[in-house]
């Protein structure tokens, strides 16, 4: 069995306020390519993961991998004492502001739940995604929708407009910690998210202090329509035309070779 962990874009990111407890309260809108990393799973007497992929390395010194804390945390609410072999292809950047092992973690869940022939209730697999991280639950659904809170608390988006939509991701292969973003953050509220067209990423500009880089990837999407950092950065996103997406890859990938860069489409 296989299940990909599709790829986070934040169309917009309102930061609000810093929280006594530390964290942060957001308003954002999440949106999810139809590339990702991939999962896969297989029958074993304990759980083990192997990680493969153009990525892998960068996750050779984690300690404890969020696939494997979302697969003990299932197993733990549903109790099973079955293990699971699962395999993780790491094909998106690590740190970069595109779910990562959010969208890994939400992965396995949803991969589990099939392989273990799990009847689990959309309530309680949330619960278990949110224990995880902010982001899990939207990986989760991997569908358009508003967050606040934290950014675990979702409204589905009725957006039509968005499915199949060209988008663009380009990073520059300078990973950033979110941590370190969100402390950056001058604590300035500058007003609430009411449509992501209109909106920002108050966390592009902590970003591009600590990654000057990140402003050479929205120079070099500067022809585009609607180019903006994602999440925490490094990586920067254009919604595109059909027309112009492979020109644009092309022109990059010549400029800046040692960028990644992903040509995809809006679930």
């Amino acid at each position: 069995m296989h299940e990909t962990a599709y790829a986070k874009v934040n169309l917009a990111l309102h930061v609000r306020a810093r929280e006594p407890d530390g964290y942060h309260r957001i308003e954002t809108v999440f949106a999810f390519c139809e590339d990702g990393d991939l999962l896969s799973v297989g029958s074993a007497d304990e759980l083990v993961l192997a990680v493969t992929g153009h990525f892998a390395a960068d996750l050779a010194g984690e300690g404890d991998n969020l696939v494997l804390r979302a697969a003990r945390a299932l197993a733990a609410h549903a109790g099973i004492s079955v293990g699971a072999a699962l395999g993780l292809d790491k094909r998106l950047p690590v740190a970069s502001g595109i779910g990562g092992g959010s969208a890994d973690a939400a992965a396995a869940l949803r991969l589990l739940v099939r392989f273990w022939e799990l009847d689990i209730d959309a309530v309680a697999l949330h619960a278990i995604a949110a224990s995880l991280g902010a982001d899990v639950p939207a990986c989760l659904d991997s569908r358009p929708a508003r967050g606040e809170g934290r950014g675990d608390v979702l409204t589905p988006l009725a957006d039509d407009s968005l499915s199949g939509r060209r988008v663009l991701l380009v990073n520059p292969r300078v990973p950033l910690s979110t941590a370190n973003v969100f402390r950056a953050w001058d604590g300035i509220d500058r007003g609430p998210l009411d449509d992501w067209r209109s909106g920002r990423n108050d966390l592009e500009a902590p970003a591009r202090s600590l990654a000057p880089e990140i402003g050479a990837v929205l120079d070099a999407l500067g022809d585009t329509a609607f180019a903006r950092m994602s999440g925490s950065g490094a990586t920067c996103f254009a919604v595109v035309e059909e027309a112009d997406q492979d020109r644009i890859a092309r022109r990059i990938g010549f400029d800046h070779p040692d960028w990644w860069c992903l040509e995809t489409r809006l679930r």
